[in-house]
């Protein structure tokens, strides 16, 4: 069987990546290893998350990846974090400084409101129904 393992998600600075994920979305510091040549390897997951799931935050090296940072779906939802306590989890971030760009909606599909990373990719927040 095979499955994602991680995803790239290109940032300006790894430590204020890393205190944005784990601080605001109450995201676990999987790993954080110098590599040696002034780059690191660094996995964040949602708590409680799903074994070899992750974030692999990595430092944008260049002009063209820096041009990257925060732009990375062209603007479209490219990240979904599913929640079993929508109410409990917007409050907690909406108090942690995250900025929602809208107010919840109740779907169909389940409780979804739309919010930006600090660099300003955009993810949803999902309870699914």
């Amino acid at each position: 069987m095979s499955h994602i393992a991680l995803v790239t998600l290109v940032v300006r600075d790894y430590d204020e990546a890393i205190s944005f994920y784990t601080d605001a979305l109450g995201f676990e510091l999987l790993e954080d290893t110098d590599r040696g040549d002034g780059s690191r390897w660094v996995v964040v997951r949602p708590r409680g998350a799903a074994e070899g799931t992750g974030l692999l935050l990595a430092r944008a090296k260049d002009d063209e990846q820096r041009s990257r940072v925060g732009a990375q779906t062209g603007g479209r939802v490219g990240f979904f974090l599913h929640t079993e306590d929508f109410a409990a989890d917007h409050a907690r971030m909406q108090a942690a400084g995250v900025r929602f760009l809208e107010e919840p909606r109740h779907e169909p599909y389940g409780s979804v409101a739309v919010f930006e990373d600090l660099y300003g990719n955009r993810w949803d927040l999902l309870q699914p129904a």
